[in-house]
């Protein structure tokens, strides 16, 4: 497909999703929401960018048995009851390899790996799930995929369905997060795994959420993408990308941020990759949402972190906050734009981190 947005989205607004009703919590209970963004409703004909845009974008690699060997975990909340399917369509659509239950590509369970009793569905979260589970494939469409639905968005059944997938998998992916709470630090072990690489959005206000905040995660923030009349690329920081100084959690002796002081607390996020739902990317979703389905432009940092996730299958290797800081990775740095908490600058910020994985090394 072309590259550039599509014509028919040039003015539309950006629709952020309805959170789901839950159940009325326990005490002390929290929710987690899922920081996704789409440019209006959807539409029968293929809309946002496309697997080879991208790919192209960042110079990854195009080869069909990339991430082979490696399994990729999408933590979510709640049920999507198409997912395989708008995964078919998205791959058959875009070139990829199929990736079935039958070919032993992909799978389903509930947070504590049964395949038959799923989680209701909800219709924001499904939408969630095929982002992540559809551009997971799309980076790294040798790699398995295990989709791990969580039976609600409490903290509580994400931590089960966390602790699954690192059980099964050596990249997960968590699009969601909360807003940051005094004794988060306490839950920072369910992401913590020998051999496992951890990622987290970095939310979509602005401003920092957990468990993006945690020193075990990689905190992937968003960039907006601009094709110029000319061919050439232009990325800058997206204005919605989350970030800051944690109020609680303390840095990890990894990290460097350059001339950003957070006082030795935790600053997010870590990287970036493209966020902005302006250039989103396209997202095939039968599960009705406000009554529509189909082709979506979705962005958020809801689809940089499984993105990340996938380009870390590529590589082959862990990706914690050592690897991250480290010189292994080539990364485009970011010195435009701004989000609530700073403005991007050459090196490390609080908008965009060290900035975009670029290139086919590692």
């Amino acid at each position: 497909m072309n590259k550039h947005l599509p014509a028919l989205f040039g003015v539309l607004a950006v629709v952020a999703l309805a959170l789901p009703a839950t159940a009325a919590a326990s005490p002390g209970e929290r929710y987690a929401h899922h920081p996704l963004r789409v440019r209006s409703l959807a539409s029968l004909s293929v809309v946002g960018l496309s697997p080879s845009t991208i790919k192209g974008a960042y110079g990854f690699s195009t080869a069909a048995s990339a991430g082979t060997g490696k399994t990729i975990a999408i933590v979510d909340a709640y049920n999507d009851p198409t997912a395989e399917s708008d995964l078919g369509t998205f791959s058959s659509t875009f070139g990829l390899p199929p990736c079935t239950t039958a070919n032993g590509c992909f799978l389903k369970v509930n947070q504590n790996g049964n395949t038959r009793s799923l989680p209701g569905t909800d219709a924001g979260w499904a939408l969630e799930i095929a982002l992540d589970v559809e551009w997971a494939h799309a980076i790294a469409p040798g790699a398995k995929i295990l989709l791990v639905e969580a039976r609600s968005s409490s903290l509580s059944n994400l931590f089960a369905a966390e602790d699954y997938a690192k059980a099964h998998a050596q990249y997960v992916s968590n699009s969601w997060g909360a807003s940051e709470f005094s004794s988060e630090h306490s839950y920072d072990g369910h992401f913590t795994q020998t051999g496992v690489s951890f990622f987290a959005s970095s939310g979509d206000g602005g401003s920092q959420l957990w468990p993006s905040t945690s020193p075990n995660v990689i905190s992937v923030g968003g960039t907006t993408l601009t094709f110029n009349s000319d061919g050439s690329l232009t990325e800058t920081g997206w204005s919605g990308s989350g970030g800051g100084c944690s109020a609680y959690e303390t840095a990890n002796t990894a990290q460097v941020t350059d001339s950003v002081n957070c006082n030795g607390k935790r600053a997010t996020p870590d990287v970036s990759l493209d966020a902005d739902p302006n250039s989103g990317v396209s997202v095939y979703d039968s599960t009705p949402y406000s009554g529509s389905a189909g082709w979506w432009q979705v962005g958020g940092t809801s689809a940089s972190s499984p993105m990340w996730a996938a380009r870390s299958a590529d590589a082959g290797v862990p990706v914690n906050s050592a690897y991250v800081y480290g010189s292994s990775i080539t990364y485009r740095d970011i010195t435009i734009g701004s989000n609530n908490v700073g403005s991007c600058k050459p090196g490390y910020d609080l908008v965009t981190g060290r900035g975009s994985w670029t290139g086919l090394t590692p």
